[in-house]
């Protein structure tokens, strides 16, 4: 996962990104196509989606609630980065202050909680906190794919970290219904194996797996001598 530099970024964008265009408003209708197509081929571009949030900063009048908000979306599947603390410094104060009463600062401040769980990997309270608002839903559906990635990406992260791991643990961080559909999700998906005993048995990887650590200290004659000698002269 690549959020930064895609392979899917097209010429055209990469070239307003990285010169003059930039700065000019008439590239916001082209990151905005751009944006849409990110949201329905399930990739993401942060750097050109910043790169928009950067005009509508310069050029207020073009801003649009619903492209920040999907920018937000597209920045919370990178987690755990500071992509969305990227895109969140690039809007203004009222736009992410709940104490404006708009519309969208309300939608910064819910996607907000739902970074901040991810980031402290607090997966059974962001999928809870997901399911406890439609406001959720309106504000992710036009992410293809959304739960489905933040799923995989949980995934990833667990398998970083654990060889082992329970059936029902997996069952909340995942946010799945039932056992069933965990087995179905961890062998299909993810390629692991459903041990006796409700057991989620995942592969050995460079990150998994237990490393054996030497620690040796470098100690020779003369430190012991020094060490004897300065005890004797304080007792003599």
């Amino acid at each position: 996962m690549n959020g930064e530099d895609p392979q899917e970024r097209p010429q055209e964008i990469r070239n307003i990104i990285n010169g003059l265009e930039r700065y000019n408003p008439e590239a916001s209708p082209i990151l905005e196509a751009y944006l849409s197509q990110q949201c329905e081929e399930k990739f993401c571009d942060c750097n050109a989606n910043r790169a928009l949030l950067k005009l509508y900063q310069l050029n207020p009048d073009r801003i649009k609630d619903e492209v920040i908000t999907n920018i937000l979306v597209k920045s919370l599947t990178q987690f755990p980065s500071v992509q969305f603390d990227l895109a969140l410094h690039l809007l203004s104060p009222q736009q992410t202050n709940p104490a404006s009463g708009s519309d969208l600062s309300e939608a910064v401040s819910q996607l907000r909680a739902l970074n901040q769980q991810l980031e402290g990997a607090q997966y059974a309270r962001f999928w809870a906190t997901l399911e406890s608002d439609d406001a959720y839903a309106d504000l992710t559906t036009d992410v293809a794919g959304f739960e489905e990635m933040i799923r995989v990406r949980i995934a990833q992260l667990i398998s970083q970290s654990y060889r082992e791991i329970s059936v029902g643990v997996l069952e909340e961080w995942l946010g799945l219904d039932d056992e069933e559909e965990v087995k179905k999700f961890v062998v299909e998906t993810c390629g692991w194996k459903v041990a006796e005993g409700g057991i989620v048995q995942i592969p050995k990887n460079a990150e998994n797996e237990a490393k054996k650590t030497e620690i040796r200290e470098d100690v020779n004659v003369d430190m012991f001598s020094r060490i004897i000698k300065r005890s004797w002269e304080e007792t003599a």
